[in-house]
């Protein structure tokens, strides 16, 4: 089974293969590593792909990654693939090839978002004098069918408690929540992700890079 861990670790050379030596101690094996954010204190965060075999915990990831000084596993999810950031240029030339379509771009957007953004689903909501959700990936929740009378999102950031509009089915198993519009178009894309990790403000600042490209794309 493969698991997705967000660990933080001492931005040392070496580090890394450390921990890929523990790993190997309990038969894991790292399937892919992508650096999510730096930190100021001299450490990075790193979201690690592991593939564990049937009948070992995932407690045995944590422990067998903590035993390096220094690292710290942020949150563990079962996750399916690798982390594939990388994959935005192929979406986004997607996007691009279906932009005489709106809808057709959209979906295009919601079906391949998630795997390059680290996030088990998305939607797309359609803001204006009603704001409703037009699409949403395959795992995307169902809501409440609620139509909003102003657009709830203006900004790229992370979504809270204070967000009283996000229907209850989107925070199951303490889902964090992040949004960003589509600039100069009527879109909001929200990105979930059951189970955790929070959204870095590292992650918060690239997704509204990404609503920016996206936007234009669209417009």
């Amino acid at each position: 089974m493969s698991y997705l861990m967000r660990v933080r670790l001492p931005d040392v050379p070496g580090t890394l293969g450390l921990i890929a030596a523990t790993m190997g101690t309990i038969d894991a094996d790292i399937r892919s590593v992508d650096v999510v954010e730096h930190d100021p204190d001299g450490s990075v965060v790193d979201d690690i792909v592991v593939d564990l075999p049937n009948g070992r915990l995932a407690d045995a990831l944590i422990s067998a990654a903590q035993e390096v000084d220094g690292v710290y596993v942020d949150s563990i999810r079962p996750f399916s693939g690798t982390v594939d950031r990388r994959g935005q240029i192929s979406l986004l030339a997607e996007v691009a090839r279906h932009r005489r379509r709106a809808m057709g771009s959209v979906q295009k957007l919601i079906d391949r978002l998630p795997k390059s953004m680290s996030v088990q689903w998305a939607v797309i909501l359609e803001s204006g004098e009603n704001t409703r959700r037009v699409t949403a990936s395959a795992a995307a929740p169902e809501d409440d069918g609620r139509v909003l009378t102003e657009t709830p999102v203006t900004e790229p950031r992370a979504l809270t408690d204070r967000d009283t509009w996000v229907p209850s089915s989107w925070t199951v198993m303490d889902s964090a929540l992040a949004a960003t519009p589509l600039t100069g178009t009527d879109y909001i894309l929200i990105l979930g992700r059951p189970g955790g990790p929070d959204f870095l403000l590292s992650e918060i600042e690239h997704l509204g890079e990404v609503g920016e490209i996206l936007g234009a794309l669209l417009d």
